[in-house]
C-alpha cells in the first residue's frame, strides 16, 4: 500500500493518521530546507497542533533551493506530502505516525518565481529555515557576510533571479512591501547560536547592497526570533522503509526516524502572528540565549566529541561510542569539567539531569546516528559548538584538556582520511580540501592546522593552548591509539 491521501482511511486502522481536513489547510508557513530534522521537529509540532486544536491556517509549504532537493520534492509530491515518523525509544518501543502538516513543496531551481510568490502571499505569516550553518553565507573568521560568493554576486545584479535564501527573502519581502502587506517572520531553526540574529544580520547585509530602501524596511518591520531546537534525527536508511513494509505493508519512500525527546524554545517576537504552539509544548521565552548556549555547548559539542574520536577509532555510530566506557567517560568529563563551569545557572534547568538525559539519548540503541553524519561539516560546527568553550576556559584559567584534544584529533582525522582499522573515512565538509592541506603539513609544523584562522581565530597566539595542542598532536601522531590516549586522560 503506497502512502498517499487516498490510502489514509485504510491505513488508519494500523497507524495514527491525520484526522484534520488537509484539503482545508492554508499555507501559513513556508519552510526552506526540508530534511529529516524539519520533518521530525517543526512539522511534527505543527501536525500536533492541527490534530489537537484544528488550527488550519498553519499548513507548511516546503521549499528546496538546490538541485539536490529534487528527490525529496518528487517523493513528497507522489505521497501527497505525507510521510511516516518513526519514534525509536531506548526500551525498543516504536511509535509510528503519519504526519500531514505539509501541503505543498516547491523546487526553486525549476520555478523560482513560484517560491517568491508563495513567500509573498498574504496567507504566509512565517518563513522558517533549516539550511545548515553553511547556508548563512558568513565568513567563519569574522562572522561577516561573504559577498564573494558567485551566487550572491549574481543576485545583486539580478534581483528577480535569486539563487540563495537571501535573494528569495529579499525578493519576497520587496513584493510584500510594494503590495502594502505586513512582512512575514523569518524563523531560523538551525543549530547556530543566536540563529535569528544571524539570519537578520546576513539578510540585512545582503539587502543593504541590493536595495538600501528595502533594507531599512526589513530592519524596521521584520522579526527574527532566536530559537533553540532539539531532537536527534539520524539519516533515513532502508531499514526504516523495510520496517514499514514488513510491519504495515506500507510503502513510504522517505520516512523519518527520530528519538522520543523533543524540545523547542522560541523568543516570542513575531511580526505577523504565530501558531499557538505553546498548546503542544513549545516554550516561548523573552530570551533564548541561555538555552541555546546550553544545548549547543553540551549536546552539539558532545556529539562532535564522540563523532571525531569515534570516527578515528572505527566506531560506526554514536550509540556504539556510548557503549564504549572510555568514550562515554571522556565525553561526560568534557561536559562536567569544561562546559558546565562556563554555562552558569540557567533558569528552570537542572544541568546535571540534562547531561544525564544526553547520555541516555546518545546511548539509545535504536537511534543509530552515524559518526559520519555527526562529523559532516565540522568546519561549520566546531567553531560554534566547541571553540567558544575553549576560549572561555583559556580566559578564566579553566580546564582546556578535552577540547584541545578534540581539535588535535580533528587535525589527524582531516589529514589521514582513514580510521585506525585502515577503513576510509567519509569526510563531508565544504572545507575538506583546505582542512586536509593544512592538516597534512602537521609533521613539518605541529601548528599548521591552526593557521586556518577563519576557523581557529587567534588560538595559535595563546601559548597555554598551543603547548597543550602540540603535546596532543605528538601523542596522536607518534603513539597512535586514540582510545588509549583518551583512557589516559580519564
Amino acid at each position: 500500500m503506497e502512502l498517499n491521501q487516498e490510502n489514509l482511511a485504510r491505513l488508519s486502522s494500523q497507524i495514527s493518521c491525520p484526522t484534520y481536513d488537509r484539503k482545508k489547510l492554508k499555507t501559513g508557513i513556508v519552510h526552506v530546507g526540508v530534511g529529516g530534522f524539519h520533518r521530525s521537529h517543526q512539522a511534527y509540532y505543527i501536525h500536533q497542533l492541527l490534530e489537537k486544536h484544528n488550527t488550519l491556517d498553519w499548513g507548511i509549504c516546503g521549499v528546496g533551493l538546490r538541485e539536490g532537493d529534487r528527490n525529496i520534492a518528487q517523493v513528497l509530491k507522489k505521497q501527497d506530502y505525507l510521510y511516516t515518523l518513526i519514534v525509536q525509544h531506548p526500551s525498543g518501543e516504536v511509535n509510528t505516525e503519519v504526519i500531514g502538516s505539509m501541503n505543498d513543496f516547491i523546487l526553486a531551481v525549476d520555478t523560482p518565481n513560484l517560491v517568491i510568490d508563495k513567500m509573498a502571499h498574504a496567507d504566509t505569516k512565517i518563513v522558517s529555515l533549516t539550511i545548515t550553518e553553511g547556508g548563512y553565507n558568513f565568513n567563519p573568521s569574522n562572522g561577516e557576510f561573504n559577498f564573494e560568493n558567485p551566487d550572491i554576486q549574481h543576485e545583486l545584479q539580478n534581483p528577480d533571479k535569486p539563487k540563495t535564501i537571501f535573494g528569495y527573502l529579499a525578493a519576497a519581502l520587496k513584493k510584500r512591501k510594494e503590495a502594502g502587506l505586513p512582512p512575514f517572520t523569518v524563523l531560523s531553526c538551525d543549530n547556530i547560536q543566536h540563529n535569528g540574529d544571524m539570519a537578520a544580520k546576513m539578510l540585512l547585509a545582503f539587502a543593504q547592497k541590493q536595495d538600501a530602501e528595502l533594507a531599512t524596511w526589513i530592519e524596521q518591520n521584520v522579526s527574527f526570533p532566536n530559537t533553540m531546537v532539539d531532537r536527534i534525527t539520524p539519516v533515513t536508511t532502508s531499514t526504516e522503509m523495510d520496517y514499514l513494509q514488513n510491519t504495515y505493508d506500507l510503502k513510504d519512500e522517505w520516512p523519518v526516524v527520530c528519538e522520543p525527546f523533543i524540545q523547542w524554545v522560541v523568543e516570542d517576537k513575531f511580526a505577523n502572528g504565530r501558531p499557538p504552539l505553546e498548546k503542544v509544548g513549545v516554550q516561548f521565552v523573552p530570551d533564548v540565549s541561555p538555552y541555546e548556549t546550553m544545548k549547543i555547548r553540551l549536546l552539539n559539542a558532545g556529539h562532535s566529541v564522540l563523532g571525531i574520536t569515534g570516527a578515528i577509532h572505527g566506531h560506526a555510530t554514536i550509540n556504539v561510542c556510548m557503549e564504549d566506557a572510555v568514550f562515554a567517560k571522556f565525553m561526560r568529563q568534557y561536559m562536567d569539567q569544561e562546559v558546565t563551569p562556563v554555562l552558569g545557572t540557567i533558569e528552570g534547568m537542572d544541568l546535571e539531569k540534562y547531561k544525564d538525559s544526553l547520555e541516555e539519548r546518545f546511548a539509545n540503541p535504536n537511534i543509530k546516528d552515524s559518526v559520519g553524519r555527526i562529523c559532516s561539516e565540522s568546519s561549520a560546527k566546531l567553531p560554534k559548538f566547541l571553540i567558544p568553550t575553549l576560549q572561555e576556559n583559556l580566559a578564566s584559567g579553566g580546564s582546556i584538556d578535552f577540547a584541545t584534544f578534540i581539535l588535535a584529533a580533528w587535525c589527524y582525522y582531516s589529514d589521514k582520511g582513514v580510521n585506525e582499522k585502515n577503513e576510509p573515512l567519509e569526510i563531508l565538509d565544504a572545507m575538506k580540501d583546505e582542512l586536509h592541506e593544512a592538516a597534512s603539513a602537521t609533521k613539518e609544523d605541529s601548528l599548521a592546522f591552526l593557521k586556518l584562522t577563519e576557523l581557529f581565530d587567534n588560538l595559535i597566539d595563546n601559548k597555554r593552548f598551543t603547548d597543550k595542542y602540540t603535546e596532543y598532536i605528538q601523542k596522536i601522531y607518534k603513539e597512535g591509539g586514540i582510545k588509549s590516549l583518551m583512557e589516559g586522560m580519564c
